[in-house]
């Protein structure tokens, strides 16, 4: 590969997986906790390299999660340190709070539904796709054509999306109510609404994908460059179902319902690699930043899943 001045050129690798910009928002949401700590572009292009991600890729990702107001950054040219907003930690800290979370405890629930009814013109086309997507996002399952459920409190959340999606089509209509169903013995109910067998086969497939790596953690056989890979793995694969999982109440999930044992994989790979993920991204950081080992810092989940996220630095 050439350079622009005969040299070598940063080309970028062939990726697959997590973008740059995701895998560096991870990496400073789940190992930095203070907006003090200073990298430089280098330190943190040292660590998306680990990734298969090419310098030049990195320094992009970089400026757009600054232009995203994600990421500040003080001087200029290569004098230049890059840290993370107080609310922005902080809001990294929640989220990593519900994944980590999630799936803990059976969700509380007073046996009604929030439901979401609607009704768009014909020339609402882009709109009806729109609620859709946005519904879906939330958790929400189709029931029929223009009704859509889920066991979620949050009226309120919903229902400004709607609005805000919906206030200025000409015709539009939409109620957002809470509802408890008669029992049908004619009707497969409103949990039938849900793909129930398809989850339970991701949470398997997920269980048997992560096997082989859960035994050499018991073994010990995951070093600290291996483990920053896998634990960004395990944890992206992880919050896909706290993003996709509708958390239904108990008694409406099929019997020997898999989450748990997805959810004990994650929680025992994830905690037993955090500390030689760290170990090993203060080592790539160092030569660039030295003080790397005072900031560089993991989470895991608390015992109690009702308290934040533990971290501590080695």
């Amino acid at each position: 590969m050439t350079r622009r001045d005969g040299g070598v050129v940063d080309t970028p690798r062939v990726q697959s997986g997590p973008s740059p910009q995701h895998l560096l928002a991870t990496v400073l949401g789940e190992y930095f906790d203070s907006s003090d700590a200073r990298p430089p572009a280098a330190a943190l292009a040292a660590v998306l390299g680990e990734f298969g991600i090419s310098p030049g890729s990195a320094r992009a990702a970089l400026a757009r999660l600054v232009r995203r107001g994600l990421v500040a950054t003080e001087g200029r040219g290569r004098a230049a340190t890059y840290h993370v907003r107080p609310d922005v930690i902080a809001h990294h800290q929640a989220v990593m709070h519900a994944f980590l979370s999630f799936g803990a405890s059976p969700r509380p629930w007073d046996g009604q539904w929030l439901v979401v009814s609607y009704s768009l013109p014909e020339s609402g086309q882009p709109q009806r796709h729109a609620v859709r997507k946005t519904l879906g996002a939330r958790g929400f399952a189709r029931l029929y054509d223009s009704v859509w459920i889920s066991p979620s409190f949050d009226a309120g959340a919903v229902r400004e999306e709607l609005r805000a999606l919906l206030a200025a089509v000409p015709g539009a209509r939409w109620s957002v109510m809470r509802a408890r169903f008669d029992e049908d013995p004619d009707s497969l109910g409103p949990a039938a609404a849900y793909d129930l067998d398809g989850l339970a086969a991701s949470y398997r497939a997920f269980v048997e994908e992560y096997a082989g790596l859960r035994d050499d953690v018991r073994a010990d056989r995951v070093g600290p460059a291996r483990a920053l890979v896998a634990r960004l793995s395990v944890m992206d694969a992880w919050r896909t179902f706290a993003d996709t999982d509708p958390d239904l109440p108990e008694h409406l999930l099929p019997a020997s319902w898999p989450r748990a044992e997805a959810r004990e994989t994650f929680l025992e790979v994830h905690t037993a690699l955090g500390p030689y993920a760290q170990e090993r991204l203060v080592e790539l950081m160092t030569p660039y930043w030295p003080e790397a080992s005072v900031w560089v810092t993991h989470f895991v989940a608390a015992v109690d899943p009702l308290s934040p996220p533990r971290g501590g630095r080695r």
